[in-house]
């Protein structure tokens, strides 16, 4: 049985199948998945393998089987054998998984053992991925293996008729690991955390893939206290809440959010905000909440009625790695957290909450990380070359491919972070060792700058491979298609913040057609400069500065200065040099920019404090217009040779004179977005006209912006065009290495 078939309780499942149907034989682990042998009747062994295909354990996944007829053994009864381990992983390492019902209950139960005891779990939950050191899936495998189990826990162990048959982190509070309180000099303390919770204090808390930070989000004094120690000005926290009943006071909750916020993913939710008591501190500026349930029975006894809500924000701090052991979480902590509670349970590979929001009507990851890596991308009847993507610069993920899989890595952030660089060296050969994956291909991004790139040419160098750059877009494309299982020629509109063109601009609103093996740009947002690069990107004052002067005529000045004042004399007359003279001032046509220079422009927001501050922002206030119908002309020129161009002129000359008539803010961002979801779909029945194709991906950090998504797709109803949206991977960079890997497999198979 090959797919996820270890530590989800498939070997006690096989064993009372075996006892139903009255089979003799065997079932073990190995490195490949799950062999069984079965003797005995050949109808009992059809219905006993029916059975197991059409219900196999809640969080198993079969993705193949082989099956054949053997001389039988004559067993006399059927038993589980030790595991083998052979030469090349097949079998995938499942992801951890949040607490289920019946340990839930057991947590809850004064009267069982397990009774209020923070790592209980079984074989529908609990750690996996986070503890495991190699393959096959055994407890000496794993960082339970400094944990010998009591008598009872063995028993459970060794029962077929119980549920923790056979599950590898087994353990109670006699045997299992141990939770300690510290205080910020790392004393033990004899204190009830949830007391210090609502008391107002701050704990870092030792979860399942590292530490977060912990406080009462009612207590408003507490989240700004952590606000101001952890120096984040304005990022929103995540919230933990005890149960949907406490969400749904919250926020509104449809279905389809319920449905994810219970799954064994158990994700961060993006939620719309419907309790306005709750401290701004939490989420400034925005009207939606990230919030999940308890995942693991630690953060379960966290909770109560009296403390229904938490912040659980995790505890790296300025973007640099998480924070998994104890020694480095009182060193980084220590002027932050009131309290540790930690654990001796080692954590070998960090992983970070999955975090989505149901876009456009489907649930669309912002960040893959804990509960689903490192699960595999399954490309049906598509046979890969092995090779490493080595992913983006920013929000990194990397990809290695073996069959018809693709793993992507959990989440390593921004790479131009020192510490975030060594956790993804360090990670890569790990995780090729974990898969048994020999890559014959390093696949990079177009960017000679970035990390990535200088990683992909030294790995490269000391293992005599070949390496293939794959422009930045072209890699988003392909992911969407790959995640919908696309093959054939498609249309794309990519819309992003930053990526390397092969002209040396910075792309970011383009329009492309093609497969995984070449693509063509059709389209894209005119060309203008990006004064100071990276400084316009965070000041958006200066974006949208940038915008009215390469865009409309000298009598914009004066308006200018009246709509941004926060811009200063000396600074427009700098930017006027720096655009005149092109002095560091790349051209770029961001979508990113675009929507930066939009919110600065409607006094939304001037400065980006976190990537993607000034776009939600505006994002936000947009939805709660209630002036529809309206838009802003955001124009396609075309070229006569069958491009376009996307001309923002008009655009800025009717928001100006919007902004200048004193109109509210929010219709005016709400007319915003209504352009640029006419402008994409403008460009897609041009391109659509032009090379006659019927299907078009959307990719794209700007398509988490769930109220553009819906305008497009409300849009796209209107067309007889299939589009489709990103479903197993983010929009986001995050999802770029799958691309990458897409396009190096083509590359290389034509190269054969």
């Amino acid at each position: 049985m090959f797919g996820v078939v270890q530590g989800v309780g498939f070997r006690p499942f096989i064993y009372r199948l075996a006892g139903k149907h009255r089979l003799h034989g065997f079932v073990l682990n190995n490195s490949q998945g799950v062999t069984i042998h079965w003797e005995g009747e050949a109808r009992s062994i059809d219905q006993a393998l029916a059975a197991m295909l059409n219900s196999p354990p809640p969080l198993a996944k079969i993705t193949s089987y082989s099956c054949r007829e053997i001389e039988p053994n004559k067993y006399s009864s059927f038993f589980i054998q030790e595991s083998l381990v052979r030469e090349g992983i097949e079998a995938l390492i499942p992801p951890d998984v949040g607490i289920c019902s019946d340990c839930m209950r057991e947590l809850q139960d004064a009267a069982d053992r397990r009774f209020s005891y923070p790592f209980t779990n079984c074989t529908n939950c609990g750690p996996r991925f986070t503890i495991i050191r190699d393959m096959p899936y055994d407890r000496r495998q794993t960082t339970m293996n400094q944990f010998d189990m009591c008598p009872s826990c063995q028993a459970e162990y060794d029962d077929p008729e119980n549920r923790r048959f056979h599950a590898q982190p087994n353990a109670c509070g006699r045997c299992g690991p141990r939770m300690e309180l510290w205080d910020h000099m790392g004393n033990i303390v004899n204190e009830d955390p949830h007391r210090l919770l609502l008391a107002g204090n701050i704990l870092a808390v030792k979860g399942l893939g590292g530490f977060h930070l912990a406080c009462n989000a009612m207590d408003e004094e507490a989240v700004d206290r952590l606000r101001q120690l952890k120096k984040r000005d304005a990022k929103p926290f995540a919230l933990m809440a005890a149960d949907l009943e406490t969400v749904r006071r919250c926020c509104r909750l449809s279905a389809a959010e319920e449905e994810q916020l219970i799954s064994p993913v158990r994700p961060i939710v993006v939620l719309q905000q419907q309790d306005l008591s709750l401290p701004q501190a939490i989420n400034p500026a925005l009207d939606s909440l990230g919030i999940m349930l308890p995942y693991t029975p630690l953060h379960q006894l966290l909770l109560s009625p009296t403390l229904s809500l938490v912040v659980m924000t995790s505890a790296n701090l300025s973007s640099n790695p998480l924070i998994t052991a104890n020694k480095e979480a009182l060193e980084q902590l220590g002027e932050i957290a009131d309290f540790f509670l930690v654990h001796n349970r080692g954590i070998v590979n960090p992983c970070d909450d999955s975090v989505g929001a149901v876009t456009g009507g489907s649930w669309q990851y912002t960040r893959r990380a804990r509960g689903c890596v490192p699960l595999p991308v399954h490309l049906r009847g598509k046979e890969m070359t092995p090779l490493l993507a080595c992913g983006p610069n920013f929000k990194n993920t990397f990809a290695l491919t073996k069959g018809e899989k693709v793993f992507l890595s959990q989440h390593w952030g921004d790479l131009d972070n020192y510490l975030n660089y060594l956790k993804y060296e360090e990670a890569v050969p790990k995780m090729m060792s974990l898969l048994d994956i020999k890559p014959e291909l390093v696949v990079h991004d177009l960017h000679p700058d970035y990390q990535t790139t200088a990683f992909a040419g030294k790995l490269c160098r000391d293992l005599s491979l070949p390496a293939h750059a794959v422009q930045h877009h072209h890699a988003h494309m392909a992911s969407c298609m790959a995640d919908n299982g696309l093959d054939e020629e498609v249309m794309a509109v990519i819309c992003d913040g930053t990526g390397y063109g092969t002209d040396g601009a910075i792309w970011g609103f383009e329009f492309l057609y093609g497969d995984y093996g070449s693509y063509s740009r059709l389209g894209h947002l005119h060309y203008l400069p990006l004064p100071g690069g990276e400084a316009s990107i965070k000041k958006v004052d200066r974006m949208a500065y940038a915008f009215l002067i390469s865009t409309l005529n000298n009598g914009v000045k004066q308006q200018a200065e009246q709509v941004l004042p926060r811009l200063g004399t000396k600074e427009r007359e700098l930017l006027d040099i720096q655009v005149k003279r092109k002095i560091n001032s790349p051209l770029t046509s961001s979508c990113g920019r675009l929507f930066d220079a939009a919110a600065a422009l409607l006094g939304i927001c001037s400065i980006n404090k976190y990537e993607g501050q000034a776009p939600m922002e505006m994002e936000a206030k947009a939805r709660h217009s209630t002036d529809k119908g309206q838009y802003y002309r955001l124009e396609l020129a075309k070229n006569g040779d069958g491009t376009f161009t996307l001309n923002t002129a008009a655009l800025w000359a009717e928001m100006l004179e919007d902004i200048l008539a004193g109109k509210e803010p929010g219709t005016l961002a709400l007319k915003f977005h209504w352009a640029v979801a006419r402008a994409i779909i403008d460009g897609v029945l041009h391109m659509a006209a032009v090379t006659g194709l019927d299907k078009v991906v959307f990719s794209g950090g700007v398509f988490q912006n769930r109220l553009l998504t819906a305008m497009v797709k409300e849009l796209m109803a209107e067309t007889k065009i299939d589009e489709y949206l990103h479903r197993q991977v983010p929009p986001n960079d995050g999802g770029v290495s799958l691309g990458q890997a897409l396009i190096g497999n083509e590359v290389q198979k034509r190269c054969v």
